[in-house]
């Protein structure tokens, strides 16, 4: 009996310390675009776990709601990533609502791992999402303090045909005005006023994916060159958005090329969107607001960036004996 229970002590000691060891090299993550919403409104979340490579690791599946108070509306597929020292990365994006105003705790996800004939499970960090609700108007009159002036008398309303005019007038001024002072800005600079963006020869996303290749393999931003790291993955994307979709993105600011895209939501899915939406932000931060990244964030805008092209390039019908370059569903080796 005493022999057996040194035995069981001992197998227990073995899991506690093999446990430690793999809670310091599987790093779980869930993360929130915002903690706080109106209710209705739709908000995504982004599960990841980063683990090394000989590692056997089982994503969590959960149903259709996370819990009775949220909803999963949409989900993405859970993309593998190659990182550095022989690192993976596995991420998965869930995009959920709530109709129930208050705090909802959104329980850890739970990954299963099995190495070496040994089996453990490890979990996320729980997060808590904020539902909240527009007062009614009468609780906001009731809040007011004071007497009420009377309501004026109702007033006929203005119809379209009157007001038409003013506004197809106001829109004719804006537009020549712009048109003024873009021919300006086109002459200073001795450019024609109109142009456009001449064809690559090769299509798009592989001129884009060459210059990512290189980026990566100089590694800048390692040489402490974060600036200039997150100014050319820009500029590559820039590049990229004028040859695939025709917006003059490299003339444009990160603002006025998202608003561009959005005005055009046709144009690519509400994940590739997010995503640019994503770039854009985090490169200003960078490179204007003096903000220092962490070294995962320079190896996630780079990731990115890849599936960001891969998401949104033209597939053509390529002729015979005509090499292919399509990454699609490839890993992405960081060094």
């Amino acid at each position: 009996m005493m022999k057996n229970g040194i035995k069981t002590v001992a197998f227990a000691l073995l899991l506690l310390a093999s446990s430690l060891a793999w809670a310091q090299e599987i790093k779980p993550q869930a993360m929130l675009d915002s903690s706080a919403i109106l209710i209705g409104d739709q908000v995504h979340l982004r599960v990841q776990i980063e683990y090394p490579a000989d590692f056997d690791i089982q994503f969590p599946v959960p149903d259709d709601s996370l819990t009775e108070n949220i909803e999963i509306l949409d989900r993405s597929k859970v993309d593998s990533v190659l990182l550095e020292n022989d690192r993976k990365l596995l991420l998965q994006e869930y995009l959920i609502t709530s109709f129930d105003t208050g705090r909802h705790e959104i329980p850890s996800f739970w990954f299963n791992i099995r190495y070496k004939g040994l089996i453990d499970s490890v979990p996320t960090n729980p997060l808590a999402l904020h539902v909240y609700t527009l007062p009614k108007i009468d609780s906001l009159m009731n809040a007011m303090q004071g007497p009420i002036d009377i309501k004026s008398p109702y007033e006929a309303p203005v119809t379209f045909k009157e007001v038409a005019p003013w506004l197809l007038g106001g829109l004719l001024a804006f537009g020549l005005i712009f048109l003024l002072l873009y021919s300006l800005r086109r002459k200073k600079n001795k450019q024609p006023i109109f142009s456009l963006p001449s064809k690559p020869k090769e299509p798009a996303h592989v001129i884009a994916l060459r210059e990512l290749d290189r980026i990566k393999d100089e590694k800048i931003w390692q040489q402490g060159k974060t600036k200039l790291y997150y100014s050319e993955i820009t500029n590559v994307l820039r590049q990229y958005i004028e040859y695939r979709f025709e917006i003059p993105a490299l003339e444009l600011t990160s603002d006025e090329t998202i608003a561009a895209f959005k005005y055009r939501r046709s144009l690519m899915d509400e994940k590739s969107f997010e995503n640019l939406k994503r770039i854009l932000t985090q490169a200003d931060l960078v490179k204007f607001a003096k903000y220092e990244p962490l070294p995962d964030d320079n190896n996630l805008i780079l990731v990115d960036s890849y599936f960001f092209i891969n998401q949104t390039k033209r597939v053509e019908i390529q002729q015979e004996k005509e090499p292919v370059d399509d990454r699609e569903g490839d890993d992405v080796i960081l060094k």
